[in-house]
This record gives C-alpha cells, structure tokens and sequence, in this order.
C-alpha cells in the first residue's frame, strides 16, 4: 500500500475532487467560457432534419407544460 502521493495522467482528475471544485477543474481543462448571451449557443447543423427540429420544439414545449399546474 502506498502512503505518499499519487501521481495522476495529465487527463485524469485527482480522486479528491467534488461537487463544484470538480465542475471548475473540468471546466478549466476544456477552457470553458461563460455564455453572455443566447447568440453563443446558435450554431447551424444541430438538427439534422427540419423532423428532429420539431420533435425537439414539441418535447419541449410539454415539459414546459407540464408543470403548468
């Protein structure tokens, strides 16, 4: 058994990490920005088809509505 401490792979996240020091490491390794507005997020070909636009409009809009209540 080893006492000393653990050397880790540069891609692995030390085993003490939780929570949010966990969501700021893995935030800080994939250089993560915070979005400043909603034209950050548009971006074109996220729906492959104008079919998969409307069932993901239509999910969203029923769980939107359904906690309406």
């Amino acid at each position: 058994m080893s006492t000393g401490p653990v050397d880790h792979a540069a891609d692995e996240l030390p085993p003490f990490l939780d929570g949010p020091e966990l969501a700021d490491e893995l935030a800080r390794r994939k250089n993560a920005r915070p979005i400043r507005s909603a034209d950050d997020l548009a971006c074109e070909g996220i729906f492959d088809t104008d079919e998969e636009l409307n069932e993901f409009l239509e999910d969203t809009y029923a769980a939107r509505r359904a906690n309406l209540a």
